[in-house]
């Protein structure tokens, strides 16, 4: 999805057309703002619509959040169920096939990823579960992803699993918030530079042992 330019909407849009205007603007507000911080006013704003239109065709702000976050959620795990699938001879490892299945997914509009990873959400509120819903999705496939390379160091503590699950979110999460920073970063671009510091890590990680 393309970011939108500040009130996109005009006179005589289809009703389609306007709700996808709606969508964009909302999905980039709730990204950068968090939903707490986010209005339905700043959102009917940059659209060039009315509170009243905007709540005629999504409801309150929790339904236009829902609206917003559902899209978001069925890309990345379609995306990332694709990168998983049986990789062909000469592939990417899988952390690298994924990533850059995300990075894919979400050029154009970088920050949806943090309308899914919103700490803002009100507790016990249909938000919450809705995004609870794919966030546990999204780490299940991880722990099916990291399996292979637990196994393989000789490690069988469920805790191991566990603690990789939470590290590899704030590495996807650390990384996108980086390449908000850096719009001139493409996918591909993004993919490589993650392959090098991937490389990197080991020898990173022995500096300063004896």
């Amino acid at each position: 999805m393309a970011t939108l330019p500040s009130r996109a909407g005009t006179k005589g849009v289809p009703r389609a057309a306007r709700e996808q205007q709606v969508l964009a603007a909302a999905t980039e507000e709730f990204g950068r703002h968090g939903y707490e911080a986010t209005t339905v006013a700043a959102i009917s704003a940059r659209v060039g619509v009315t509170k009243p239109l905007l709540h005629h065709y999504f409801g309150s702000k929790e339904d236009l959040y829902l609206a917003c976050l559902d899209p978001v959620g069925e890309r990345l795990l379609e995306a990332i169920r694709a990168a998983m699938a049986e990789p062909s001879p000469g592939s990417p490892p899988t952390p690298l096939r994924v990533l850059h299945a995300l990075f894919t997914v979400l050029d154009g509009q970088r920050e949806a990823w943090f309308v899914l990873y919103d700490a803002t959400l009100p507790p016990d509120s249909d938000a919450a579960r809705r995004a609870a819903h794919y966030r546990g999705a999204i780490d299940d496939l991880a722990t099916t992803g990291t399996a292979d390379l637990l196994h393989a160091a000789g490690s069988t503590d469920p805790l191991d699993a566990d603690a990789l699950k939470y590290a590899w979110r704030g590495l996807c999460t650390a990384l996108v918030r980086w390449w908000v920073t850096h719009p001139d970063q493409t996918p591909d671009a993004m993919t490589q530079r993650c392959a090098r510091l991937f490389a990197a890590g080991p020898a990173l990680l022995t500096v300063g042992t004896i």
